[in-house]
């Protein structure tokens, strides 16, 4: 995770003085985080009696290991005001305008505190991201981009919330307990879903869960097809980038994955493969993969 580093060193000046920051719910790599003089706050995630900060305290095996040891699920929380108020302390005190970027404000609170917390603050911006995981990083991403070349803080802003309906975020999950026990879906359909052997696509919209196309049988075949689906027949897409994004995934199905996005998407210029932190794992369990990208 990329802790509070200044992009004045070594004699570069971001243009404007401009501060790109996010939730860590973007499911950025330390390496994109680094490329892109990106800087998370986590969320936290309580597992029983022990709470701890995303990617630093508590990390996605914790989660698979508390869920199979105990049964329950973890929790996870919004950024406190205060903490938002002391992240954009630091890098107003530095003297740069922050763009921050939320999950979307109809899963988490952390819009609402972070929009609070930057009136007290002043010159922050923050932007619902009206996403998820890396729906959410491309959007951040995009910022850091226009940031580099130039750009104020307000146009970033306008541009990046005007291209939120232009994310294109799905995802394939083995088993829907998670989505249960953490509300998103009723007992009902988790013990359909189950006994049925179904692997449900689920779309984000709006901001919001929705559910797409139902697969059957292994999780492997489940990933491959909706990879097939989502991207065959498609002339929409940004060529620039494209993510999946996974939890624990066999790395031979994302190769796979990634051989139909080359076959189906020869256009697309980069295609990056992450892993989802604590906080997305704690909704979506092991094995969930997901393609995300930018719609023309």
């Amino acid at each position: 995770m990329n802790t509070f580093s200044d992009n004045r060193q070594n004699g570069k000046e971001q243009a404007l003085n401009i501060k790109i920051t996010s939730d860590s719910t973007c499911d950025l790599s330390p390496e994109i985080l680094k490329k892109y003089d990106i800087t998370v706050i986590p969320l936290t995630v309580t597992l029983g009696e022990k709470s701890g900060h995303d990617g630093i305290d508590v990390t996605p095996e914790d989660i698979y290991a508390y869920v199979d040891q105990t049964g329950n699920l973890p929790k996870s929380s919004a950024v406190s005001i205060g903490e938002y108020e002391s992240f954009f302390q630091t890098w107003h005190d530095r003297g740069y305008e922050i763009i921050h970027f939320n999950i979307s404000e109809k899963f988490s609170a952390s819009y609402q505190h972070a929009c609070t917390a930057a009136k007290e603050i002043g010159g922050v911006y923050v932007v619902d991201s009206e996403n998820l995981s890396t729906g959410q990083g491309l959007m951040v991403i995009h910022a850091a981009e226009m940031a580099q070349s130039g750009m104020n803080a307000e146009e970033i802003t306008e541009r990046c919330r005007k291209l939120a309906p232009q994310i294109e975020a799905s995802f394939v999950v083995n088993t829907i307990d998670y989505l249960h026990k953490g509300g998103r879906c009723s007992a009902l359909a988790a013990l359909s879903a189950n006994l049925l052997h179904i692997k449900p696509c689920i779309e984000v919209q709006n901001g919001a869960m929705h559910p797409g196309k139902k697969y059957h049988g292994n999780i492997r075949h489940a990933i491959l097809s909706y990879a097939e689906d989502r991207l065959k027949n498609r002339n929409d897409i940004n060529p620039e980038r494209m993510f999946i994004t996974h939890t624990r995934c066999d790395q031979k199905i994302v190769d796979e994955v990634k051989n139909i996005i080359q076959q189906y998407c020869p256009e697309i210029q980069e295609i990056t493969e992450t892993t989802a932190g604590a906080t997305i794992t704690t909704h979506c369990g092991p094995n969930t993969l997901g393609i995300l990208f930018i719609r023309k």
